[in-house]
């Protein structure tokens, strides 16, 4: 994977297509579109999906059986809860916003600060922070080992491992990896059908383009293959009038490197009108406020209303279909 330069800062995962891109419309080919279609991950095995969708919904995986894995991420309303930060165990509040679990399958890291390479990995933070979930490996197991039923599920997938810490995250990891949102409008486009898009979703999509937002937000996912600093061109917590947590930091505190200090993962988009409100600090209620803050701090441009519509009405393109998915703005 190629890197791309862009607001001054290295960004790992870009694409060599990007600078063209940024020159053009909406292009016939679609070989130079810097948004693709969303594929599907391959190669999953339907038991070991439906295994890790019991254990997604299962509150024994909290310390006190209250919290799954659900309640932070409500799948039929897009996968994340649109609470500022989640409330785990015993009522306690998280120090970021959730993001959603659809469309993981092209993410370059999970966690706002990239902290975790592989979805196996991810399903360890919750679990064991205190603010969450709050138990351990011992724990969820001897909960789980009761359960006969699940026991012999975990023999019947994993004949030669049976249930361990690595089967119940391998569990979990395919059933993330399954929540893709396929069929999208804005995919069905770029497949071909010319009308799939509104007149109003296609100029919106080429002032994204125009604009300079691809240059973030591109690939598969629309997103969540590279990382970039928050305030490019502007001071967006001097602005804030917010004091600064720990979360603020993002990528400096996976690295202790300075130079990644406010530097986060960018997020997908095929779920951003569902998935209010925005950021990692959810400081933007609206995709609306979302938009305008984006153009201000990361591109130092202030977009005009009607086209801020128009933006937004091509992110209601990028929402694709899954079976588990039934709320919609």
């Amino acid at each position: 994977m190629e890197t791309l330069y862009t607001g001054g800062r290295l960004l790992k995962g870009g694409w060599k297509w990007i600078a063209c891109s940024l020159l053009g419309s909406a292009a016939a080919d679609p070989v130079v579109e810097p948004v693709q279609v969303l594929e599907p991950w391959a190669g999953l095995n339907p038991g070991i999906v439906a295994l890790g969708e019991r254990l997604f919904h299962d509150m024994r995986l909290s310390a006190d059986n209250t919290v799954s894995c659900a309640h932070c991420h409500r799948l039929g309303a897009g996968g994340s809860d649109n609470l500022p930060v989640s409330v785990g165990i015993r009522g306690q509040l998280g120090v970021i916003n959730a993001p959603t679990v659809y469309n993981l399958n092209t993410h370059v890291s999970y966690f706002w600060d990239g902290r975790a390479l592989t979805l196996e990995n991810l399903v360890q933070g919750p679990l064991r922070n205190i603010r969450e979930m709050g138990t351990d490996w011992p724990e969820v197991l001897a909960k789980l080992e009761k359960d006969e039923a699940m026991a012999d599920a975990f023999r019947k997938a994993f004949p030669e491992k049976g249930m361990t810490p690595d089967t119940i995250s391998r569990a979990l990891a395919d059933f993330m990896r399954s929540l893709v949102a396929l069929d999208s409008p804005m995919d069905r486009w770029l497949r071909g059908e010319k009308d799939a898009l509104s007149e109003q979703e296609l100029r919106g999509y080429r002032l994204f383009k125009n604009y300079g937002c691809i240059a973030c937000h591109q690939g598969q996912a629309v997103g969540g293959n590279m990382y970039a600093s928050m305030g490019v061109m502007g001071d967006y917590f001097g602005d804030r009038k917010r004091p600064l947590t720990r979360a603020d930091r993002g990528r400096f505190n996976v690295t202790g490197e300075e130079e990644d200090m406010h530097v986060f993962k960018v997020p997908s988009l095929r779920m951003v009108v569902l998935t209010a409100p925005y950021f990692h600090d959810a400081s933007a209620d609206t995709l609306e406020e979302a938009i305008a803050t984006m153009a201000r701090y990361q591109l130092g441009r202030d977009i005009p209303a009607e086209d801020i519509r128009d933006i937004k009405a091509f992110f209601h393109s990028l929402l694709g279909r899954h079976p588990l998915l039934r709320e919609r703005e």
